[in-house]
């Protein structure tokens, strides 16, 4: 278990903004993603953890050992830390070839010890026929390769990666993600993944931090992201969501429903926290999660096509007003010719993620 309490504060220049970075989270076993946009305190953290960077205040625990404590004055040399730490850019030593940059790695282990895991190493990445190239000899994808191996090869208690898929193709950053995948079931520490790809979050997070300006907005599984994102900013950040504003026409407690006028469309809404009649509620629904017909109906509103756009699952089909649907091929070939659509937006499609009061005090 990896515990870390963080602040940074880099003071404005004359030419450049200050930044303040407040974090507090705690990382089991699994990959935990930091997941946010380039400038928001990602990698510092991670450089934090590993000893490149010395907090202004906090604690970092791994595993129950001290790595850095402001208030007692311990901080730990990286070389102390046991941390394995995959850079952006490969970072290999260009002038050692594979087997070389591993050996440097694990010198600290005996002889034997770092023969075994040498070759282990080699031969689990499928690089063993690499070994004696340098690191301008392989391709991106055999770099990443080299990367993680030598990251691992002293058995670290912590895997640190950051951003490891830039750069890589779509097929080489499938074959890093299944080695990401191996090394989560196959070894049982803290995997920490920098990422701005929501895709790479949800294929290979355990949990995910929300990170925006220095601070975690927001945290959970990826599936309880998709179900709550927890607040706007949060929702933007991870993309594909669709936000509307409503006004809160009825309350039924009993029922765990609401009346919301919506778009000028009224319709039954999901049961809201802390609502009363007249609110301003901001809601978010998935664009798969609504729905194209041909006829009226409940919760549907009428809508022209402006664009759509093919995607590799499907297509999405845009039809202005955040009413942004993904559907299947099939289903729209059956829809493309009606005389018009209406989008349907289920109650249960739709989040609460911030709630405003009207302008007049009540009595």
């Amino acid at each position: 278990m990896l515990r870390a309490t963080l602040t940074k504060r880099f003071e404005p220049g004359s030419d450049s903004a200050g930044f303040s970075l407040g974090v507090e989270f705690e990382a089991p076993a699994g990959v935990t993603a930091l997941y946010g946009p380039s400038g928001s305190g990602k990698t510092l953290t991670l450089d934090s953890i590993a000893g490149f960077t010395t907090p202004d205040s906090g604690r970092i625990l791994l595993n129950d050992r001290i790595l850095f404590d402001a208030g007692a004055n311990v901080h730990l040399a990286p070389r102390e830390r046991q941390c394995g730490y995959v850079f952006q850019h490969d970072a290999l030593f260009p002038h050692m070839t594979v087997r070389a940059n591993l050996a440097f790695a694990a010198g600290r282990l005996p002889r034997l010890e770092r023969h075994r895991r040498i070759a282990e190493l080699l031969d689990r990445f499928r690089i063993t026929d690499l070994a004696g190239r340098y690191p301008h000899e392989l391709s991106g994808g055999q770099k990443q390769r080299a990367s993680v191996s030598r990251s691992l090869i002293a058995n670290p208690d912590v895997l640190l990666l950051d951003e490891p898929a830039t750069g890589l193709d779509a097929v080489l950053r499938a074959e890093l993600h299944s080695i990401i995948l191996e090394i989560r079931e196959s070894l049982a520490i803290p995997i920490l993944l920098v990422t701005h790809n929501p895709e790479e979050c949800f294929a290979l997070a355990n949990q995910v931090l929300v990170y925006s300006a220095g601070t975690i907005l927001h945290r959970g599984s990826p599936l309880d992201l998709l179900r709550n994102p927890g607040s706007v900013e949060a929702a933007r950040l991870l993309g594909d969501f669709n936000i509307y504003e409503a006004e809160v026409r009825a309350l039924d407690p009993g029922r765990q429903t609401s009346r919301l006028r919506l778009l000028d469309t009224e319709m039954e809404g999901p049961h809201l926290r802390g609502c009363f009649l007249g609110d301003r509620v901001t809601l978010c629904a998935r664009p798969e999660e609504l729905q194209i017909t041909t006829k009226p109906g409940g919760n549907r509103i009428r809508a022209d096509l402006l664009r759509l756009t093919e995607r590799t699952q499907g297509v999405r089909a845009d039809f202005g007003s955040e009413l942004i649907v993904d559907t299947s091929r099939a289903g729209w070939a059956v829809l493309k010719d009606a005389a018009g659509w209406w989008i349907e937006i289920p109650a249960a499609s739709l989040r609460q993620v911030a709630t405003s009061k009207p302008p007049a005090n009540r009595t």
